[in-house]
């Protein structure tokens, strides 16, 4: 496919979006997810978030059990109407191999920016609970006073499990057993 501009890949008709309409989307370095038709559009993640996702990936990598994989920002479509890219994914070896994962990983993570706070929160958590994501972290990469809050499933609903902040540890059993500090995960932001 050749390189296209957000004008020409948005529908010609009025109509929610679809997968097909985010697969024409501009490699701008953006990112474009979809929730029930709805496009969302964020910046392309700065170098700190990329910092803390790269140490959490190392922590759950570490802990990770024969298999099952932990991924940098897959995409995940829930349906032809919603696809959203979690800051780390967690699934199970059989579920990966394309583009993206289309079976609820294990665990979804997203590392909170000043501009995705509240649909991190909201919007993506209720679209995790209702794919039936088993576990859902929220990173808050704040250099002062990082924080962790851990959701799992249960009955078919989100429960916060644990919210830990900066030296606290989070000891989670889902994905799989791993220990999670916060101010490990921030420790590249500061100097040496």
């Amino acid at each position: 496919m050749g390189v296209v501009t957000i004008a020409e890949a948005w529908p010609a008709v009025s109509r929610p979006f679809t997968v097909y309409d985010l697969d024409r989307m501009p490699d701008d370095g953006r990112r474009y997810e979809l929730v029930d038709g709805v496009l969302f559009v964020s910046p392309a993640p700065a170098s700190p978030h990329q910092l803390v996702v790269g140490a959490l990936l190392y922590t759950l990598y570490q802990a990770c059990p024969r298999g099952v994989r932990v991924l940098p920002g897959p995409g995940v479509r829930m349906s032809m109407e919603t696809e959203l890219i979690p800051d780390v994914v967690v699934a199970r070896f059989e579920h990966i191999g394309g583009v993206r994962i289309t079976e609820p990983p294990l665990l979804a993570v997203e590392v909170r920016s000043p501009s995705t706070a509240l649909v991190d929160l909201n919007i993506k958590k209720a679209v995790y609970e209702r794919f039936g994501i088993d576990a859902y972290w929220i990173v808050v990469p704040d250099v002062d006073k990082p924080e962790l809050i851990a959701f799992e499933l249960r009955d078919g609903r989100y429960e916060e499990v644990a919210h830990v902040a900066g030296d606290e540890s989070f000891a989670a059993s889902r994905p799989f057993p791993v220990d999670v500090m916060p101010s490990l995960l921030v420790a590249g932001l500061l100097p040496d």
